[in-house]
């Protein structure tokens, strides 16, 4: 039986992955859904859970991620 995450089938999913992967493969990959979703989940654990985002929550932690908005390291 597949893992299911908001009612989402997580095997039957086009997984991708970033292309600055990890070569031990800690990373994460990406699937889009209908309805505008995304999909997130672990790459060591295909068959585990994916959290599910919509569309604009992902674009904006992307762009939060590029502007270093959570490179806040302690003095």
């Amino acid at each position: 039986m597949p893992q299911v995450t908001d009612c989402m089938p997580v095997r039957d999913m086009t997984w991708r992955k970033s292309s600055h992967s990890n070569p031990n493969g800690n990373c994460v990959e990406l699937a889009e859904l209908s309805g505008g979703k995304i999909a997130v989940r672990n790459s060591r654990y295909p068959g585990g859970p994916a959290q599910i985002y919509p569309r604009a929550a992902m674009a904006a932690f992307v762009c939060a991620m590029k502007d270093d908005e959570f490179d806040h390291r302690a003095g």
